[in-house]
Order: C-alpha cells, then sequence, then structure tokens
C-alpha cells in the first residue's frame, strides 16, 4: 500500500508506441532488429533470382557473377546514401521527405509519386502471377481468384499494425533463406561427391572456364547472330533490376525501434547477402548444371536438383516463389502507404492520407494503394499486351530514377548539414562545416565522389536499356513518365 500511495502522485509513465497500446495517433516504432534484418535481406531475394538469373546468365555466361557482384556495389552504395539520411532523421517515407526536406518540394513530389507508382506496377505484376502458382496444385482455381484472395489477406495484415507486418516479411524471408542456403548446400554436395548429373558432365567449379566458350562467353558486349545485344555489359541492366526492393530498409526507419544501430547494420550486411545468395548461388548452379543448358523454360535452381534426380524440387520451389509473390506486395503496400502517409504530410497529396488510425497505421493509404493495385491487376487480366509492355516500362525505369534522385538527395543532405541546416531534432542541430559533417553517425564512403561515381554508373546502364528493343521501350517511357509527374506537380501548385 506505501508504494501505491507514494507512485499516486507521481507523473503517470507514458504509454510504450506499440500497435496494441492506443497512445495518441502515430507512426509505432514496434520494428525490432530481427525485423529490419530479414526484411534487408528478403528485399534481396526474390522471383528475380529464382526465375530471372536464366535470362541473365544466358546473356552473359559465367561472368553474371561480376556483373552482380559490380551491380552489388552500386546497389550497396546507394542504401548507403539513403541510409546515412535515414540514422540521423528516421522519417516514414524516407526518399520523399529526404528529398522535400534538403532538395525542393518539387523534387519531394516526383520521388513519392515515382516510388508509389513503380510499386503499385510491381504489386500488379506480382498478383498477376500468383494464380499461376496456385495453379500447380490447384488447377480448376481461377487466376483471378487467387489474385483477389491474396489481396484482401495482405491488405488485412497491414492493417494490423507495423509489427504484424514485420513479422509477416520476417517468415517470408525465412522461407527463401532457406530455401537458397538448402540448394547452395545440395549443390555443393553434388560437386564434394562427384554425384552423377543428367547433363553428363562432371561437377566441377572448373566448369566456369571449359563449358561453353570459357568465363565470357560473349565478352563485354556483342552482337548474336539474331542481332540481340549480349555480354557483361548487357546483363547490367537485367542484374540491377534483380536488386528492386533493398531501398526499402530506408522506408522502415521511421517505424523502428532503434534505427541508428539497426539500420547500418542492416544495410552492412547487404554486400555480403548479395555476395552468398546471389554470386555464391549461381557460382554452385553453373558449377552443377552447364550455364549453355539453363534455358529458362524452368528455374536453374529446379535444373540443379533435377539434374542428380530430385524432381520434388519443382514443387518445393513453386512453394518458396508463393511465398516471395507475397512477400514482393506486402512489402509494396506497407511501402505505399507510408509514402502516401509522407507526401500528405508534405502537402503533395490529399489530406486524408496522412491519417493515423489508433494502431498508428496509415488506413487511408493502405486501402487507396490497395484498391489502386486492384484496378492494375484488372488491367493486367483484360489487356495483357498492354500492361507487361507499358506499365511495366514504366516500372523498369522508375527504379532508376529512384536510385538516381537518392544520391543526389544525398549530395544535397550534406550541403544543408555543412551549412547548418539541420532539423532542430537531430545531433546535428547546431554544428556546421567540417563539425557537422564529422558527427555523421552513419558516412556514405568516400562521399565526396560515391554519388557522381554511381550516377554514372546508372547512366550506362540507361544507354545499355536502348541497346535492348525490351528495354528501348522503358526509356521511353521514363521520358514521358516524368514529363508526367513535372506536369502534375505544375497542376497541383497551380489549383493551391
Amino acid at each position: 500500500m506505501a508504494s501505491e500511495n507514494t507512485n499516486r502522485g507521481a507523473t503517470p509513465a507514458k504509454p510504450r508506441e506499440t500497435d496494441d497500446v492506443p497512445v495518441p495517433a502515430t507512426l509505432r516504432k514496434s520494428l525490432k532488429n530481427r525485423h529490419i534484418q530479414l526484411i534487408a535481406l528478403g528485399g534481396a531475394i526474390g522471383t528475380g533470382l529464382f526465375y530471372g538469373s536464366s535470362e541473365s546468365i544466358a546473356l552473359a555466361g559465367p561472368s553474371i557473377l561480376l556483373a552482380y557482384l559490380i551491380g552489388g556495389l552500386a546497389i550497396f552504395m546507394i542504401v548507403r546514401a539513403l541510409s546515412e539520411m535515414s540514422v540521423e532523421d528516421p522519417k516514414a517515407g524516407a526518399f520523399s521527405y529526404y528529398a522535400t526536406r534538403y532538395w525542393s518540394k518539387r523534387a519531394g513530389f516526383i520521388s513519392g509519386w515515382n516510388y508509389w507508382f513503380n510499386y503499385i506496377l510491381v504489386s500488379m505484376v506480382e498478383l498477376a502471377v500468383v494464380g499461376s502458382f496456385v495453379n500447380y496444385w490447384f488447377p480448376a482455381i481461377p487466376t483471378w481468384v487467387s489474385a483477389a484472395v491474396f489481396l484482401v489477406v495482405i491488405c488485412a495484415a497491414n492493417l494490423l499494425g507495423v509489427s504484424k507486418f514485420g513479422e509477416f516479411e520476417f517468415w517470408f524471408a525465412i522461407i527463401k533463406i532457406v530455401a537458397v542456403i538448402a540448394m547452395i548446400l545440395g549443390g555443393l554436395a553434388v560437386i564434394v561427391f562427384a554425384l552423377p548429373t543428367e547433363s553428363g558432365v562432371k561437377a566441377s567449379f572448373a566448369n566456369w572456364f571449359t563449358v561453353g566458350g570459357g568465363f565470357f562467353p560473349n565478352g563485354l558486349m556483342g552482337q548474336a547472330k539474331d542481332g540481340s545485344w549480349t555480354g557483361l555489359l548487357m546483363a547490367l541492366v537485367v542484374v540491377m533490376f534483380s536488386f528492386g526492393g533493398t531501398e526499402l530498409i530506408g522506408i522502415t526507419a521511421g517505424e523502428t525501434e532503434n534505427p541508428k544501430t539497426t539500420i547500418p547494420r542492416a544495410t552492412n550486411d547487404i554486400i555480403w547477402r548479395i555476395l552468398v545468395f546471389y554470386i555464391g548461388a549461381l557460382g554452385v548452379i553453373m558449377a552443377v548444371v552447364p550455364w549453355n543448358t539453363i534455358d529458362g523454360k524452368s528455374s536453374p535452381f529446379v535444373q540443379i536438383f533435377d539434374s542428380v534426380g530430385v524432381h520434388a524440387a519443382a514443387g518445393i520451389l513453386n512453394f518458396v516463389c508463393l511465398t516471395a509473390v507475397m512477400s514482393v506486395y506486402n512489402s509494396g503496400l506497407y511501402a505505399n502507404s507510408r509514402m502516401l502517409y509522407s507526401l500528405a504530410k508534405q502537402g503533395n497529396a490529399p489530406a486524408y492520407l496522412g491519417r493515423l488510425n489508433a494502431k498508428g497505421v496509415p488506413v487511408a493509404g493502405v486501402l487507396t494503394s490497395a484498391v489502386i493495385t486492384a484496378i492494375a491487376v484488372v488491367v493486367v487480366f483484360v489487356w495483357p499486351e498492354f500492361a507487361f509492355n507499358y506499365l511495366m516500362s514504366i516500372a523498369t525505369i522508375a527504379g532508376i530514377i529512384n536510385w538516381t534522385m537518392i544520391m543526389v538527395t544525398e549530395m544535397k543532405f550534406r550541403k544543408v548539414v555543412a551549412a547548418g541546416g539541420a532539423p532542430d531534432d537531430t545531433e546535428l542541430a547546431g554544428k556546421s562545416g567540417h563539425e557537422a559533417l564529422d558527427a555523421i553517425h552513419f558516412k556514405l564512403p568516400f562521399a565526396k565522389v560515391t554519388p557522381w561515381v554511381v550516377l554514372a554508373f546508372l547512366a550506362l546502364v540507361v544507354v545499355l536499356m536502348c541497346f535492348s528493343p525490351s528495354y528501348r521501350v522503358a526509356v521511353i517511357a521514363g521520358v514521358i513518365w516524368l514529363v508526367i509527374l513535372f506536369a502534375a506537380y505544375q497542376l497541383t501548385q497551380a489549383r493551391r
């Protein structure tokens, strides 16, 4: 009783901001370290690795390993640039907020809506193909039914709170990680124990250099007999887009328990994840299965098990890819709702999108994004050629636009910080010049030159896209898309 009476006059403890404790409407910092680690890892592993790697291997042969290393270093620096800002000033809708705060309101508008629309289109494709994975076991279920069910389930999960989103992503990522590690270990067992393969070629890492023209079968860049361009440089285009999603950890910073320690750790781990899950996995695959027999008719991951008589791999990989698709849409809906929330707070989107429920979820952003995605999925089913040829072209180039704006914004961020313009609620406040720059907790390596090197690399990727008929459409669509965004911004400003 004494202790009870003593506490009665004390200041009540502030409720902890979790999904289950009703506090004033604000975003909850409920994402733990394990959530962020697996979100970052899961973002780098998707159907692009499981199925899309066939296209990149066909373009470059074993030298695709170098392409993933070069592209991986570029994407690592992009995420490092974003994380530099996220650690100092963790906010929801990171790209748009930072572009607005450190560049201009126009830049924030373009960055935010570009990223939102990009994920709408990516989600559209993922939901459109989810039916094909379900039909592997249940061919009688219409593909549109599968799309509708998964859309509702993932939407409901996002409405439960950010910690529930983190749990979903955690387990989705675990499934993908286990699948890749199992394939790597299985492939190594085939090599070490010299197990016979269907191709008749002995499994060995020497196959990188002895099969189908060696390590550089198509050189840096050259034309095939059909007139198409191949080689290491052309493979960079495919490789870069397989890394889409790694920047998601920047979006999560505003809802992370301890961003100053969690974000740097997750970001620095990206490089070894690329080494293990891309370079390691594909290296083992091409040691077991001759690279020139990987034709894209099935996943290289299935081929490696089929080659030693384990034919159940197709069903297992189908399940893994189904969870990967769900993971992409789950992440996409989360990112889009936070981006709309951030845009609304900047005055670049309708105010209703900036409202939060008692669990700290921008419900209007979740539901609006889900409805637009549903309409986009209908477009895929009704006009598949239009959707995949043109809408996906915009999604393809939108990734380049997004990464470019991150690098430019990082340079703007450093200029503002050096001029003493850091936000008042950060540890950089009151500092300027070298003192302020030295006080940045998680610095981009070689920050004076790295952004320019990355921007030059991204420009090279755009130029290379012009050599491919399918990607050339994306470049043209990108120019039109930027014009639309600029015009939309001017229109909204004129109305105000």
